[in-house]
């Protein structure tokens, strides 16, 4: 939570949901193809720095691996998150083991449902294995009901088929049809595609935004989560998440503009908010690419300027404010954050030790 305190001097405490946190698994010990692996990691730490007050800049070796203890500590303690969720990409073309750490984030999540949340991912070239374990982590991770109700989709994935290799897939194709229908089934709701900025050296082309279009409007009983709405391709997303009711915009990427190019973060709300409007829009941060504490801390404090609320029409209030950071998110997932807000546990312990260090 973070203590606001409005014009007229009333204080209140605000929970906080990150529906996009990590915890990777990047280091040189796990690289399958190192050229590839490395480059991966590093075009992360480019996107971390250029981004990120100086500092909140972690070294590169902490960068790569930084495990569950010191994103708990960034995260929730000094962060002011109260339920964070993860998104995890596994790129097994790059990496030994799944570069997206659900196997750490699991066991966080098993150990204290209330403040992790876990999804997983599943990739329509992977068939009738891909589906086994889909059942699998449904049957693993679900404690809570709010726990595997939602997968990433990372259709720009590359893997071996047979004798060539793939560099992506579609999620308006037959095949991820099916896997959506499945997921249905395994009472998997959400989807949450990446549809953003490329990652070296994943093709652009293969992160279109497009294909959320069809799936969405031919599952319309499901939530299709945008990760990162669609930059470079924004203008698309807002057309598409206008007629698709079922469309949701999150704000990991986009949240880290928000200190460095603030008119350009004003800009892709302003959007946001005339064309879905403030109960589909999700905070995010994509951590560890970006430290959470300072995106909520300028979120918070942050005003649109006069010319862009008078062409627009819109207003970013401390009501819409709160939709993003914690409303909206609660509500998709069924996560009981006022609940989970008042919790003594350890993460609530270690924020109060922390308070009076300072």
């Amino acid at each position: 939570m973070i203590s606001v305190e409005s014009k007229s001097g009333r204080r209140e405490e605000i929970p906080v949901v990150d529906y996009h946190v990590h915890v990777w698994r990047a280091s040189e010990d796990n690289w399958l193809r190192p050229e590839l692996a490395k480059g991966w990691i590093d075009c992360f730490y480019d996107y971390h720095k250029s981004l990120s007050p100086e500092e909140y800049v972690m070294d590169y070796n902490t960068f790569k691996y930084y495990g569950p203890n010191r994103m708990i500590e960034d995260v929730m303690v000094k962060g002011y998150v109260d339920v964070a969720i993860t998104q995890p990409q596994y790129l097994s073309y790059f990496y030994r083991k799944p570069f997206g750490n659900t196997e750490e984030f699991g066991k966080l999540a098993l150990e204290n449902p209330y403040r992790f949340v876990i999804g997983t991912r599943w990739d329509p070239r992977d068939g009738e294995e891909g589906k086994r374990q889909l059942e699998e982590d449904v049957r693993k991770y679900r404690v809570k009901p709010w726990q595997m109700k939602h997968v990433k989709l990372y259709t720009a994935e590359w893997k071996e088929t047979g004798d060539r290799l793939s560099r992506g897939w579609r999620l308006d194709s037959k095949e991820a049809f099916e896997f959506l229908e499945y997921s249905k089934s395994l009472g998997i709701n959400i989807l949450v595609p990446h549809k953003g900025p490329t990652v070296w050296p994943l093709d652009k082309d293969a992160f279109d935004v497009k294909d959320v279009d069809s799936a969405a409007s031919s599952f319309p009983d499901m939530k299709f989560v945008v990760t990162h709405i669609g930059l470079p391709r924004f203008d698309d997303f807002c057309w598409i998440g206008v007629q698709d009711k079922n469309v949701y915009a999150g704000l990991a990427v986009a949240s880290a503009f928000i200190r460095k190019r603030p008119r350009y973060f004003a800009q892709m709300m302003a959007e946001l908010l005339f064309w879905l409007g403030p109960d589909r829009i999700l905070f995010g941060t994509d951590y560890a690419i970006w430290n959470p504490k300072w995106i909520i801390e300028d979120f918070i404090k942050f005003e649109l300027p006069e010319d862009i609320r008078r062409e627009y029409g819109i207003e970013l209030t401390i009501d819409i404010k709160k939709k993003i950071l914690y409303e909206n998110a609660s509500k998709l997932w069924g996560i009981p954050i006022e609940e989970i807000a008042k919790r003594e546990d350890e993460i609530s312990k270690r924020r109060i030790a922390l308070k009076l260090e300072e």
